[in-house]
């Protein structure tokens, strides 16, 4: 049965629908050997759907994994400037699998991978306010009222954050320790955040996903999601 060119991108892991359309309006999408228009459909049974040249495949195992990641790695599929990738850490899977949103270079912890676009956008789409936790570290004390100013959302690069959740605040020398959860993806959020509030973040780790988080997994190793969990997820 013909569906749409960017359901079918979707399904195969490569993007969101959104960004298939994108690569569609760009050329960069050809049915059978002649450039796509969005709004084309095709068989993935019968027609050869590209990306760039490389066939797209249907029926691929849909896989995701939980992953802890180390700092020092990006979240990219490439690096012009030769960084190590997270997919370095999962070169053993056969499947190509896309980092679910970023994670900062020097920032640590829980990252999913998946070839599964449905989930994935499940996941990154702003309107499901999927909450993510981190464990914060920064230089100076982290006192009640900036505390405060977090859970009711700070100004930073011209929009005010949505209310964040504060838990488990403690002190240690000059440092303080704290989670941090909130339901945005924004680019590095999380220390633009600390930053209104005139504290330096020196450790970012994310424990949680929804209801996913480390456990005992070591750093640098994954585990694979089970079915169960990628459909909690999807709901």
């Amino acid at each position: 049965m013909a569906e749409r060119l960017q359901k079918l991108i979707a399904q195969a892991g490569m993007a969101s629908r959104r960004q298939a359309e994108t690569w569609i309006e760009q050329g960069r999408v050809a049915v059978n050997g002649r450039v796509a228009s969005l709004g084309d459909k095709a068989d993935p049974g019968r027609d050869v759907v590209e990306v760039d040249g490389k066939q797209i495949l249907r029926g691929e195992k849909k896989m995701t994994i939980l992953l802890n990641k180390p700092r020092g790695y990006i979240s990219t599929l490439s690096d012009p400037q030769g960084r190590r990738l997270v997919t370095d850490l999962v070169k053993d899977i056969p499947e190509r699998l896309y980092p679910v949103g970023r994670l900062d270079f020097n920032t640590e912890g829980l990252l999913l991978l998946t070839n599964d676009g449905e989930l994935s956008l499940r996941l990154t789409h702003p309107r499901h306010h999927v909450s993510k936790t981190y464990l914060v570290k920064v230089r100076g004390v982290l006192s009640a009222p900036m505390a405060g100013n977090l859970s009711r959302g700070v100004v930073i690069d011209g929009y005010k954050t949505a209310p964040a959740k504060v838990e488990h605040i403690r002190t240690s020398g000059t440092s303080c320790w704290f989670e941090l959860t909130i339901k945005e993806g924004k680019n590095r959020q999380v220390r633009k955040m600390c930053e209104s509030i005139g504290l330096s973040v020196v450790r970012l780790k994310r424990i949680r996903i929804d209801f996913l988080d480390l456990g005992d997994l070591p750093v640098g190793k994954y585990r694979f999601l089970s079915e169960p969990e990628v459909q909690r997820l999807k709901q």
